[in-house]
């Protein structure tokens, strides 16, 4: 490959980058549920991506990078567990960019099991298809669905607790 053509590769990923990032780092906000580690999260995907864009730049780049990205999640979640536990929780960070009701499902969202953060996200905030999402989280058809079926009957529930609690005050 020439100079030339070598910078019209690196010139078309640049435009890819640019295009997808943003949805990819909101993608990788709804699964993880922090804004640094999503940013590192979208970093490593689109890293990968980048190693592999000569077989990827003619096909579908974003699934693989939002594969990519919800794999390095369950790594880095599975990493976690490993740690030890501490009774106090450390603080977060409030920002006030967000809507109130933006932050009630985020800290709803945390309590899921991780697969079942992601099966949500993906299906109904990214809007995948039930094969889409189970070609992305490198499961079956069946396992999204339970998955989603179990995440959304707990948001439910939270729902409901907190709209009881509100009517209670």
């Amino acid at each position: 490959m020439g100079i030339r053509a070598a910078g019209a590769v690196e010139a078309e990923f640049a435009d890819f980058v640019r295009e997808a990032s943003p949805r990819l780092l909101r993608t990788a906000y709804w699964v993880c549920g922090d804004a640094h580690q999503a940013q590192d999260l979208v970093q490593s995907a689109l890293e990968k991506v980048y190693l592999r864009w000569s077989r990827l730049r003619g096909g579908d780049p974003v699934a693989y990078a939002r594969r990519c990205l919800v794999n390095e999640h369950t790594d880095t979640w599975r990493r976690r567990r490993r740690e030890a536990l501490t009774e106090v929780p450390a603080e977060r960070p409030v920002t006030d960019a967000e809507p109130e009701d933006t932050r009630a499902l985020h800290r709803m969202l945390a309590t899921l099991a991780p697969r079942e953060r992601q099966a949500v996200v993906l299906r109904h905030y990214v809007g995948l298809s039930e094969a889409e999402t189970a070609q992305t989280l490198g499961c079956s058809v069946g396992t999204v669905k339970s998955s989603c079926s179990r995440g959304l009957a707990r948001l439910r529930e939270q729902m409901t607790q907190e709209e009881g609690t509100s009517r209670a005050q």
